[in-house]
């Protein structure tokens, strides 16, 4: 493949990420706004930190799966299924918690969405090391949310 078109790969992935994040956005930022009136748990960062982070976090995800994407693996099809199922679950974790206000359902599917981005990086580790390393500061983050939303569910009800 063309380096225009390897670019174009990682282009288009990392705007796929970028499109869930901002489908999540117009679905919740009503709701959002009443996140900031719960009680939460200690180490809960300020509002302007998930941003921040969740745009990192999507530009590594999109990256990552454009290498797997653009690996010769037979492996890559099981793997990017993975990832996809994972970023439909982001997508309605967000819906849950934010616009639902279910918080104990969110917090299933957030242990469901750590199970499955663990086997995601195991199987992008498996095609290509650096996408599954790729990944690891998600897991980190997603852990930190459970610790945010059980507070969270505990403190709120």
């Amino acid at each position: 493949m063309r380096k225009k078109s390897k670019a174009w790969v990682y282009i288009i992935s990392v705007l796929i990420a970028y499109a869930v994040a901002l489908l999540s956005l117009l679905f919740t930022k009503d709701s959002m706004q009443q996140y900031a009136l719960l009680d939460k748990p200690p180490l809960a960062p300020d509002s302007i930190v998930f941003p921040i982070v969740w745009g990192i976090l999507y530009t590594l995800m999109g990256i990552s799966s454009a290498i797997i994407y653009l690996s010769h693996s037979r492996q890559k099809k099981p793997a990017l299924t993975v990832y996809a199922v994972q970023l439909v679950l982001t997508f309605v974790w967000t819906l849950l918690f934010f616009k639902l206000k279910l918080r104990l359902a969110s917090l299933v599917l957030l242990v469901v969405m750590v199970i499955l981005v663990i086997s995601m990086i195991v199987r992008f580790g498996r095609i290509k090391p650096i996408a599954g390393y790729m990944n690891i500061p998600y897991l980190l983050w997603l852990l930190f949310a459970t610790y945010l939303n059980v507070g969270t569910y505990i403190l709120n009800g």
